[in-house]
């Protein structure tokens, strides 16, 4: 009897301090990095948004929901991660209608230009969308069609088998956020303040190849399909950025997807003169994001078109967005 209960204490033990140590050397996405901890922040919101965006960086950057809401008394949430390719896309629409079911899917195509062979494909990215998902089918699923030569299954299931060597890289952050975490977005939103304008951008060279990979329209097909079951609108859009190039070939491509589908898309760098987008001062990072000020001014716009064009319900006035409102206003003071 001693003996078993020294092994169980002993198992009981190892399992405890695997536990501990797997949590601790899996980075924090807390204080720095944070775009890795956006996608787990959607779990512990209500779930009663009748716009979700899924998307790369181009929503979370560029798409305030609360400015949406305060304009116009939208519930958004944007479920985007950095590099957010069209397969993770899926996945997280799929996983998002376990948790509710919107009125308006708005789907960025930008990641339309990568297939899975492309060099955009990395591990680091693939952490940022992946590593603080919930267990689920869709997350087995996105891992297993996201994972590099270099990746195994089991550096997701186990993050220590990945993460093993950061001991000697741990900070505070990683002992503060051991057990909690807390939201580093506004809805999904993640704020940027800084201002570096555009003063010039790489020549805009010509491509040997501007067709989408028939991968990446499969899985546009299975996003739109998806959508229809569910009845809801698809939006597709591309956000008014300058760089990388959206060009016309790319643009053609997707009008045509969304005339033979019955789908709408705006590509709203054509809009920029009317949303007031001055380059100068409302982007972060040169012409690839905006800042807090652009995406100021592309939220209320967006939020006055989707409202005049879709059947929306004005929330305005409801407690908990109000709360958040507040506590918005007074972060980006």
């Amino acid at each position: 009897m001693k003996t078993k209960l020294r092994v169980i204490t002993i198992v009981i033990i190892f399992l405890l301090l695997f536990i501990f140590f797997n949590r601790l050397l899996q980075p924090k996405y807390m204080d720095t990095l944070v775009e890795g901890s956006m996608i787990s922040q959607y779990y512990h919101e209500p779930k009663d948004h009748e716009v979700v965006f899924i998307g790369d960086c181009e929503v979370y950057a560029n798409f305030s929901p609360m400015v949406m809401y305060e304009k116009e008394g939208i519930k958004a949430y944007v479920r985007g991660s950095s590099q957010q390719l069209i397969w993770q896309s899926y996945q997280i629409l799929k996983e998002t209608l376990h948790y509710e079911i919107p009125k308006i899917v708005v789907f960025n195509v930008n990641s339309m230009r990568y297939d899975k062979n492309s060099k955009e494909v990395s591990e680091a990215y693939n952490r940022l969308t992946i590593d603080n998902m919930k267990w689920s089918q869709e997350k087995i699923d996105i891992i297993q069609d996201s994972m590099t030569e270099d990746e195994t299954f089991l550096s997701y299931v186990f993050p220590i088998l990945r993460y093993h060597s950061r001991y000697d890289e741990l900070t505070a952050e990683d002992f503060e956020y051991l057990w909690k975490r807390k939201d580093n977005t506004y809805n999904g939103f993640l704020i940027n303040k800084n201002i570096k304008g555009v003063t010039s951008l790489p020549i805009q060279r010509r491509l040997a190849e501007y067709q989408f990979s028939e991968e990446c329209y499969q899985y546009l097909d299975k996003i739109t399909n998806l959508c229809r079951e569910n009845n809801i609108q698809l939006v597709l859009i591309k956000a008014p950025s300058l760089y990388p190039y959206w060009y016309d070939e790319y643009d053609e491509q997707i009008r045509n997807y969304a005339n033979e589908h019955d789908v709408d898309y705006y590509n709203l760098k054509n809009y920029v003169d009317e949303i007031g987008i001055d380059y100068s001062v409302d982007t972060y990072d040169g012409g690839l994001h905006l800042n807090l000020t652009g995406a100021t001014k592309l939220s209320e716009f967006f939020a006055n078109l989707l409202k005049k064009n879709y059947d929306l319900t004005d929330y305005k006035g409801d407690e908990i967005y109000e709360e958040k409102l507040k506590e918005y206003k007074e972060t980006i003071q």
